[in-house]
This record gives structure tokens, C-alpha cells and sequence, in this order.
């Protein structure tokens, strides 16, 4: 069994010279690919990292088990794949095959139905839903919690009402 405080990485990712948030875009487009409880170490430069990686870690149910400056200056983060817990939604609104903004509107008529807090599980494969459900969850103060991907352009939206 490995040391938890000097754990051996699956994976080492070098973004050093990168700019935030790219060593977090990084870190998990790979951590999501490692099996719970392998390690990747991310490698990076850009003086926002520590802080951006820890908050993204705490909410993914990841952990930033160790960092350590290196020899280069630029600070190794070692980071172990945990178990995410999947968001409870109150309602599921399953819109696969609409096209935007299909999504958007049948998600505006359930959140209105919905309680503040509420938590609503919009699943969407149209191509721009993603950046439609961003900017709408924005401009209307309903908190996007959580973004799944689940397949090419196939993503699970968790929405909670404002």
C-alpha cells in the first residue's frame, strides 16, 4: 500500500506555462478518467491553482492530497479520484433529442412549478445546451450546481431554483 502523504500518481499532467483556469479544465478532463483512488500529480505555474483545484476538489468529492513546490518552481498538486456523490434531483426533466431551446423552455415551466432550493435534473443532448443552460441559469439567478457529462454532447444539468 502506497503512503497517503507521498502517493505514487496514475498520471502526471504538466500544464506549467498554462494559465487558470486551463490547469483545472485539465486536471479533470484526467481525474474523471482515473479509477477511484488513483492519483494524478498536476504540475503547474499559475498562482491561482492551489486555490481554484482545492474549491473544484471540495465539490466534486476529490482530494488534493499533498502539494509540494518543485525543483522548477512550479508546484506539484497530487490529487486522488474520489466518489462523487450523484446530486439528488427533486425532478428529472429528460429532453434527449430536443433541439435548443427546447430544453430551456420545458426547464423554465418545471423550475416554476418547483420550490426555492429544489433541485431539478435537466439531461440534454442538443449541441448547445451546455452554453444556452450556463447563460440562462446565469441571467435568471437559478444556481447550475453541477454539469455531468455523460457522452458527446450529452450532458446531465443539475438546476437549483433561485
Amino acid at each position: 500500500m502506497s503512503d497517503p502523504l507521498s502517493p505514487k500518481p496514475a498520471v502526471t499532467l504538466d500544464l506549467t506555462g498554462v494559465s487558470c483556469p486551463g490547469p483545472i479544465i485539465g486536471a479533470k478532463k484526467i481525474v474523471m478518467e482515473l479509477a477511484h483512488g488513483e492519483v494524478l500529480l498536476l504540475v503547474s505555474d499559475c498562482p491561482a491553482t492551489a486555490d481554484e483545484l482545492r474549491t473544484w476538489a471540495d465539490r466534486t468529492g476529490n482530494q488534493v492530497v499533498r502539494s509540494e513546490r518543485l525543483e522548477s518552481g512550479s508546484t506539484g498538486y497530487y490529487v486522488r479520484r474520489g466518489r462523487r456523490a450523484e446530486p439528488v434531483a427533486n425532478v428529472v426533466l429528460d429532453m434527449r433529442g430536443s433541439t435548443c431551446p427546447g430544453p430551456i423552455l420545458e426547464a423554465k415551466k418545471v423550475l416554476d412549478g418547483m420550490a426555492s432550493g429544489e433541485l431539478l435534473e435537466l439531461v440534454s443532448n442538443c449541441p448547445g445546451a451546455r452554453a444556452d443552460v450556463e447563460d440562462w441559469a446565469r441571467i435568471t439567478g437559478n444556481r447550475l450546481e453541477e454539469v455531468v457529462e455523460t457522452g458527446p454532447h450529452e450532458c446531465q444539468f443539475y438546476l437549483r431554483k433561485a
